[in-house]
C-alpha cells in the first residue's frame, strides 16, 4: 500500500502517514456503526421489545441512515459560542481516540507501532479527550454543556489513577511498557494469560491468579468511568444535562463525538484483552500452524483479537441497562475509598510474590 501511494500522491511522508492510518480509520468507522446498532439491538433484546426494524432487513442499515443523515445536516453553531474553541473539540476528542489505536496490536504482523513506550502513549494521548471534552463544555457557553465537561474531566482523571496502578503491575510482572511484547509473552495458549499468571511457573503463577482477577476488575471499572458509560454516564445524564458537553452539538460534529465514544470503548477493552486475555493470541492454537500455512496465522489473530474485544464491548452495553446510575458522591467514593487503595495493595503484593 505504500508504495502505491507513493506513486500517486509523490509525497513519501504524506503516503507513509495514510498508509499507517487508513487501516485503522477503516476499521473503527465501520466498528462505530455495527456497534451502535447492536447497542439499540442489545438494549431492545433486553426490554423485550425489537428495536430499529424499519430500515433495510430487520434495521441493520438504521445506522448507516443515521450517518447519511448527520453528514448532510447544517453546520449550525450559536452566536455565543467560542466558535474556535467549538469547531476544534469534537476534533480534538476524535484524534485523541484515534491516536490511542496507535500503540495497539492487533496481529504480529500489523501493529500500528511497536514502540517500547507503547501503553504509556496511549495514557499521554488519550488525555487529548479530556481537553476535548473541557474545551466542549466551555465554548458551548451553556450552563449544562460546562456542568457536564466539568464532571466529565473529574471523573477521567480521578479514574485514571487506579488504571494507571493496575497498568504499572502488569508492567512490573511483565518487564515491558510495549503492548505487543506483553502480548508475545503470554503465548498462544489460554493457561499462560497474564490473567491465570502469565508466564510464570509453579506455585507464584498459582498464588498471582486472585489478584490478576482483581486488577482486571479494576481496571475494567475504571475504564467504564474513562469513557464515561453505565453507571458511570453522569457527564451526559439525559435527566439532569439534556445531553451533556455535547447539548449544542448537531450534524457531523455530534457525529465525531459518537464515533470517538465507540472508538474508545474498543480502544479499553482491546487494552484489556492485551494485558489480561492474550492480545491477539487464539486460546486453542492456529489452525495455520497445523496445516502449514504461515499467512493464515495473521488473519487469525485478527479474528481472535476482535472476538476478544467486542466481547467486552457487548459486557458495557450489557451493563448499561442493568446497573442505575451514581450519583457524583457515590462515582468519586467508588474510586477514592476502594479502586485506588485496592489497586495500591494489589501492585505491592504482585509486586513481592514476581520478586519471590
Amino acid at each position: 500500500m505504500y508504495e502505491i501511494l507513493t506513486d500517486i500522491i509523490g509525497n513519501q511522508i504524506v503516503a507513509y502517514v495514510i498508509a499507517a492510518a487508513l487501516p485503522l480509520f477503516v476499521f473503527i468507522l465501520p466498528f462505530a456503526l455495527v456497534a451502535v446498532l447492536a447497542e439499540r439491538k442489545v438494549s431492545a433484546f433486553m426490554q423485550d421489545r425489537l428495536g430499529p426494524m424499519r430500515t433495510g432487513p430487520y434495521g441493520l442499515l438504521q445506522t448507516v441512515a443515521d450517518i447519511l443523515k448527520l453528514i448532510q445536516k447544517e453546520d449550525i453553531v450559536a452566536s455565543d459560542t467560542d466558535k474556535k474553541l467549538f469547531n476544534l473539540a469534537p476534533i480534538l476528542v476524535f484524534a485523541g481516540s484515534y491516536a490511542a489505536f496507535a500503540a495497539i496490536p492487533f496481529t504480529s504482523a500489523y501493529i500500528g507501532s511497536s514502540a517500547d513506550v507503547g501503553i504509556f502513549f496511549i495514557i499521554a494521548i488519550s488525555s487529548l479527550v479530556v481537553a476535548g471534552i473541557l474545551m466542549a463544555g466551555w465554548a458551548s457557553n451553556n450552563k449544562y454543556s460546562l456542568l457536564g465537561s466539568m464532571r466529565s474531566v473529574a471523573q477521567i482523571i480521578s479514574y485514571e489513577i487506579p488504571a494507571a496502578l493496575v497498568i504499572l503491575t502488569m508492567v512490573m510482572l511483565t518487564g515491558t511498557l510495549s503492548l505487543s511484547e506483553m502480548t508475545e509473552m503470554q503465548t498462544q495458549y489460554f493457561w499462560n494469560w497474564n490473567i491465570f499468571g502469565g508466564a510464570e511457573t509453579g506455585i507464584v503463577k498459582i498464588l498471582l491468579i486472585p489478584f490478576m482477577l482483581v486488577g482486571f476488575i479494576i481496571f475494567y471499572i475504571s475504564s467504564l468511568a474513562e469513557v464515561n458509560r453505565t453507571p458511570f454516564d453522569i457527564p451526559e445524564a439525559e435527566s439532569e444535562l439534556v445531553a451533556g458537553y455535547h447539548t449544542e452539538y448537531s450534524g457531523m460534529k455530534f457525529a465525531m463525538f459518537f464515533l470517538a465514544e465507540y472508538a474508545n470503548m474498543f480502544a479499553v477493552s482491546a487494552i484489556v484483552v492485551a494485558l489480561f486475555f492474550g492480545g491477539y493470541h487464539s486460546p486453542f492454537g492456529y489452525l495455520g500452524n497445523a496445516i502449514g500455512i504461515d499467512w493464515l496465522i495473521p488473519v487469525e489473530q485478527l479474528f481472535w483479537f476482535t472476538v476478544k474485544g467486542t466481547f467486552f464491548v457487548i459486557v458495557q452495553m450489557w451493563l448499561r441497562w442493568t446497573l442505575p446510575r451514581l450519583r457524583v458522591d457515590q462515582l468519586m467514593n467508588v474510586c477514592w475509598k476502594y479502586l485506588i487503595p485496592y489497586a495500591f495493595v494489589n501492585l505491592i503484593i504482585v509486586g513481592i510474590l514476581t520478586l519471590l
